[in-house]
């Protein structure tokens, strides 16, 4: 049993040598000479059916072929007003096919102008792959969301607002993951542990946009919405995050960045190389896929301790085997940390849990003697 969980730990982390979300073919062009995918954005203004080039960075011979293939999406209504639309095109200049997220802004409807209904604008980002792309959806959808306020029929703004803020779009939304990486490099692993257990960081010596950039890499990595919470799982988040003496403190102003009140776990530490490993292949989109598997496996492991605990209050062998699990898997602090606040009303569970805080805790301080 625990050879087989052994085992499925490592596949999830060697996510460079066998992954199945990224083939070959998509992971072309991320060798460690490459300092930068290439990226392009083109916006359009849609009227009745009619397509208006306002501004692209596509070279010039494909600009036409993609605005051909919007077309066709348009006409089928594939292109919903304000969700993003992923798919993979294939623009003749290009050296390969690439990913590119679509979406229409739909103007703002007005009784004074009610010919604009239906108006708006299509803005479209290539680079990378559809299956890259899908991995930042979130972020692709609330960086487009962000020109919304910007954009008029006039486009007076285009080259003061609109296209700086366009050809930044993946520095902004794609390579946040990598810069921080790459700032903390081995400390990767206290931001890890810190997402896990609801821990506030505090970054300290630096501009916005690193404190910006390491607040979204604690919020993607974290399990916050994904994880089954109750009202008591929730409390204790708020109230492990605005606990100033278990706050981790970041402090930029040297270099390399000095870590305060900084935690980790063996689970945790076991990630790192992983992810060193595709920052130094300049891979942002094989980083997204990393955190996302040690997230999958955080909440496969909180599942199997449920699991088990259900089954300890009817065995003790069943809790032997809890012993075992939280001995191997590296994280039994976080895990036992969200059971006891997920069973707080269950008297049976909290007995198992108090017994398997112990069995931590004597585990920890053998290791300390």
């Amino acid at each position: 049993m625990f050879t087989s969980q052994t085992s499925s730990f490592q596949e999830s982390i060697d996510v460079e040598e066998k992954d199945t979300d990224f083939d070959n073919e998509d992971l072309a062009g991320f060798s460690p000479k490459i300092q930068q995918i290439n990226s392009y954005y083109s916006i359009y203004y849609y009227q009745n059916t009619s397509l208006t080039l306002l501004d692209t960075s596509l070279p010039a011979e494909a600009e036409p072929e993609l605005r051909s293939y919007i077309s066709r999406r348009l006409s089928k209504g594939a292109l919903l007003g304000g969700m993003g639309n992923i798919a993979t095109v294939e623009l003749s200049v290009l050296e390969q096919a690439v990913g590119c997220y679509c979406c229409l802004l739909e103007q703002e409807r007005s009784p004074e102008q009610p010919e604009a209904d239906g108006n708006g604008w299509v803005v479209c980002l290539l680079g990378g792959s559809e299956k890259g792309l899908n991995l930042f959806r979130i972020e692709l959808d609330k960086y487009v969301q962000g020109l919304q306020s910007s954009l008029t029929p006039e486009m007076q703004n285009l080259e003061t607002e609109v296209r700086p803020y366009l050809s930044r779009w993946y520095e902004e939304s794609v390579m946040h993951i990598h810069r921080v990486v790459q700032l903390v490099q081995t400390n990767i692993g206290h931001l890890l542990y810190a997402a896990l257990s609801h821990t506030h960081v505090e970054v300290n010596g630096t501009d916005e946009r690193t404190k910006t950039d390491v607040a979204r890499f604690i919020k993607a990595a974290s399990l916050q919405g994904l994880v089954q919470e109750e009202p008591a799982t929730a409390s204790l988040c708020k109230t492990i995050s605005e606990d100033s003496t278990s706050c981790l403190v970041i402090d930029c102003s040297s270099s390399p960045p000095a870590f305060n009140n900084a935690v980790s776990n063996r689970f945790c530490d076991d990630w790192i190389q992983a992810f060193l490993n595709a920052a130094e292949r300049f891979n942002p989109f094989l980083l997204r896929q990393i955190l996302e598997n040690f997230k999958l496996k955080a909440i496969q492991d909180m599942n199997n301790l449920k699991r088990f605990i259900r089954q300890a209050e009817m065995s003790h062998y069943a809790l032997f085997r809890c012993c075992l699990f939280l001995q191997t898997c590296g994280n039994g602090d976080i895990l036992l940390q969200n059971a006891r606040a997920e069973h707080s009303g269950l008297p049976e569970a909290c007995s198992i849990i108090r017994v398997l805080e112990e069995f931590i805790a004597e585990q920890a301080l053998g290791i300390v003697q």
